[in-house]
């Protein structure tokens, strides 16, 4: 089964150790896809968006895409989509 929740950002990046964080604090299970460390995870995220840049951090959620939520937000999504 695919994950449902996907965190695209680096490890450097406050705001994605932030998200890394809140889910592990919560016991949501999810995958983080360094976007510096491997190039597919890159790519995968610029196809997400129209500029093809790279926003991260950047959830998915059940393949709704949400760019650096407020954890309010966060927990909509993640209560109407889980």
């Amino acid at each position: 089964m695919e994950t449902k929740i996907k965190l695209y950002g680096t490890e450097r990046c406050h705001k994605t150790q932030y998200y890394k964080s809140f889910f592990e604090n919560k016991n949501l299970s999810y995958v983080f896809l360094d976007v510096e460390e491997d190039e597919i995870n890159a790519i995968e995220l610029r196809n997400l968006y129209e500029n093809k840049k790279l926003n991260f951090p950047t959830i998915t959620i059940s393949g709704k895409k949400l760019r650096n939520p407020s954890e309010k937000d966060l927990n909509k999504w993640i209560n109407k989509l889980l």
